[in-house]
C-alpha cells in the first residue's frame, strides 16, 4: 500500500511538473483549494434600516424598489416590526460599506415618470 501510495504522489508531481513545463492554465488542474468568504450579514435594527436609508438620500419608496422589496416591507423594517432576511442584510452592509459608490447607482437608475 505504501508503493501504491508513493507511486501516485510521484505522478502527480510529474503532472505538476509537465503543467508547469507547458504553461498550461494550472487553475484547471488543481483544485485543492477551499474558499471561505467572511461575509455574515449584520442583524438590521429598525435605527440602523433607517440610518442606511439616509445615507443613500433615498425616499422610503425609492429605496424600497433600490432593494427589491415592498415598500410595507422597509416600513416594518424601519419601525422595528420584522428583521431584513440575511440575503437583505448582506445587500445593506454593502451599502454602508460603500454608500458613494451605491448612491451613485442609484441616481444612475432613477427614471421620473410624466405625469399623465
Amino acid at each position: 500500500m505504501a508503493q501504491s501510495i508513493g507511486k501516485r504522489i510521484l505522478r502527480g508531481l510529474q503532472e505538476f511538473n509537465e503543467a508547469l513545463q507547458n504553461d498550461d492554465q494550472l487553475v484547471k488542474k488543481l483544485t485543492g483549494r477551499e474558499v471561505v468568504l467572511d461575509l455574515k450579514p449584520t442583524r438590521y435594527t429598525a435605527k440602523r434600516v433607517k440610518e442606511t436609508r439616509q445615507l443613500l438620500e433615498a425616499s422610503q419608496s425609492v429605496f424600497a424598489q433600490f432593494l427589491g422589496v415592498k415598500v410595507s416591507t422597509l416600513q416594518k423594517w424601519e419601525q422595528g416590526r420584522q428583521q431584513p432576511e440575511a440575503i437583505a442584510g448582506r445587500f445593506l452592509d454593502e451599502i454602508r460599506l460603500n454608500p458613494d459608490y451605491w448612491r451613485a447607482r442609484l441616481r444612475k437608475s432613477l427614471r421620473v415618470k410624466a405625469a399623465s
